[in-house]
């Protein structure tokens, strides 16, 4: 398969930074909605949204005609790179509000739009139309993203924290090494396998902007086209398989309460998404108290790690914790 290289400087190594967006979760999300059989691992978002959008009547059309296709990309002014490491939604919308004619029909003709994609054309002949989309993506963030960002930021943070020990620990070399099995390190360069990227390009000495997303996946997606934005890899943080599924509810198997009790492997179990203390006993029945001497054990075994995200801290699964859920029974 052809790849992209990027090969990084120093300059580049020093600047590479992590960051998450929400306006790009709403825009690469249409992808699930027009083609549901790629995504299987979304189906529950997929049910619940479909009923959504129905009940609303919103009318989609501006969004979806500029999605051409499952691998095909989109404009980039429809995504504009996050410039903070947390920007909130309504941020990233005015960015792309302002987006100028110029480069709204620099990005349109990249792509071959079939006929039936009536507002690309509409758009193109007039870049004004730009407002009537804005207040669309709103619109569909409101119904489709918005109500599930507590959960979708938890895990995002989550995953930027792994990676930042990764990187403290063992370099650029451990960041990549289980980035997606799409990505390869190797000799100051990263190889991206271009199922979903552009023709190649050089980093510029700005270094690599990393933006772990729920809706990419299961691809790597690369923005390294886009003139004045910082060249941008999207991929899908650990921890994305259990994020729609609800094991903690279910009591925990026999085997695995047998080894840790069966408070214990409650908690294991609910730890597929970060969670605080509160959280946790929330989502058990566990007091605040049992859970907290609960996880100080969890911990101490290597099953479980906490980080402070604010004011709280949240939990997580390390690997083995992981490996030990998923462990064949």
């Amino acid at each position: 398969m052809p790849e992209l290289e990027l090969e990084f400087s120093v300059a580049d190594l020093a600047r590479t930074r992590f960051a998450f967006s929400p306006l790009w979760e709403t825009v690469v999300s249409v992808r699930v909605l027009k083609t549901p059989g790629e995504h299987a691992l979304h189906f529950p978002w997929l049910r619940e949204t479909r009923e959504r959008l129905a009940d609303s009547g919103l009318d989609l059309t501006p969004l979806t005609d500029l999605i051409p296709g499952p691998h095909s990309g989109f404009p980039d002014f429809l995504t504009p790179p996050p410039d903070t490491a947390v920007p909130d939604f309504d941020t990233e919308l005015a960015l792309m509000a302002r987006s100028t004619p110029a480069q709204i029909r620099k990005d349109l003709a990249y792509f071959d739009y079939p006929p039936q994609a009536t507002f690309v054309r509409a758009l193109h002949a007039d870049p004004g139309r730009l407002a009537e989309l804005v207040e669309v993506v709103r619109a569909y963030w409101e119904l489709a993203i918005q109500p599930y960002w507590p959960r979708l930021r938890d895990l995002l943070e989550a995953e930027v924290h792994f990676r930042a020990r990764r990187l403290a620990l063992g370099g650029h070399q451990l960041l990549f090494e289980d980035l997606h099995p799409h990505l390869h390190w190797a000799d100051g360069v990263l190889r991206v396998d271009k199922r979903c990227c552009v023709l190649s390009a050089q980093l510029t000495g700005d270094g690599l902007l990393l933006v772990p997303s729920v809706f990419t996946w299961p691809d790597a997606l690369t923005m390294v086209e886009a003139a004045g934005w910082q060249q941008t890899l999207f991929y899908p943080p650990r921890g994305i398989a259990t994020l729609w599924d609800h094991r903690e509810q279910r009591c925990p198997p026999e085997a695995l309460a047998g080894v840790l009790g069966r408070s214990r492997a409650r908690l294991l179990l609910a730890l597929g998404d970060p969670l605080s203390t509160t959280d946790l006993a929330r989502r058990t029945g566990l007091t605040a108290g049992g859970v907290s001497q609960h996880l100080g054990a969890l911990s101490a075994a290597g099953l479980v790690t906490g980080h402070r995200l604010g004011r709280q801290v949240k939990y997580t699964r390390t690997r083995v914790g992981e490996l030990l859920v998923s462990a064949p029974r």
